[in-house]
């Protein structure tokens, strides 16, 4: 009786599920369409996307290698182009590049290019911060320890991301107007930081030893 009872149940449930098929199975096989249709636009949107990277890829190294050429004008040119056109990962690297290579032939104005990077209310701060370092950098033959300090003061605080780089150039910019309690100083909180790189205090070592010399005097 169990068997008779059992096969009755299975004769049931497949009238039932024939009788689902019959009025929804156009839903189901449109649904794996669908499903299979959006997979292989995804794999094809990612195809195009990664051949698209590799184009821009391409771009930017040959701007870098123009650059090692020393044809400064085919960087540039490159550079725009994908500062313009290229998707934001590779625009930002372009535009700091672009930055660059204008401070090669032009250090104000490369310091002015990064400050238009450090006003870019778009860019993350610590990539505005970045740029905020870099024109400082290139100004510290350009313009008054004041200005310096005022530009690169900010980013020396003691939690900083770029830190480091921003009191080793307060302090050059601070020995080279003679301003010698306030490079030391700042020279003293670059080597002090624990977390500081080897390679700038080795060179720090070396700031403080001028520090400690003093001014130069010229005897006639």
């Amino acid at each position: 009786m169990a068997d008779i009872f059992r096969e009755i149940d299975e004769e049931v449930r497949r009238d039932k599920a024939a009788e689902l098929w019959k009025k929804y199975g156009w839903v189901i096989t449109g649904l794996a369409v669908l499903a299979v249709l959006a997979v292989a636009g995804w794999q094809f949107w990612q195809h195009r996307e990664n051949q698209a990277s590799q184009a821009v890829g391409a771009r930017l190294e040959a701007a870098l290698k123009s650059s090692r050429d020393g044809d400064a004008a085919q960087a540039e040119t490159i550079l725009k182009e994908l500062a313009e056109t290229a998707p934001a990962g590779y625009r930002l690297i372009a535009r700091f590049r672009l930055a660059a290579e204008t401070a090669k032939r032009d250090p104000a104005a490369g310091a002015a290019a990064f400050d238009a990077l450090a006003g870019d209310g778009a860019l993350e701060q610590i990539y505005r911060d970045l740029a905020r370092l870099r024109a400082g950098i290139l100004r510290v033959d350009l313009v008054p320890y004041a200005e310096i300090k005022a530009a690169l003061e900010p980013l020396a605080a003691a939690q900083g991301v770029w830190r480091h780089t921003a009191r080793e150039f307060l302090g050059i910019s601070a020995l080279k107007a003679d301003l010698f309690e306030d490079s030391g100083r700042w020279f003293d909180a670059a080597i002090t930081d624990p977390q500081a790189p080897q390679g700038l205090r080795q060179r720090v070592e070396l700031y403080l030893a001028l520090v400690r010399g003093g001014p130069v005097t010229v005897k006639n």
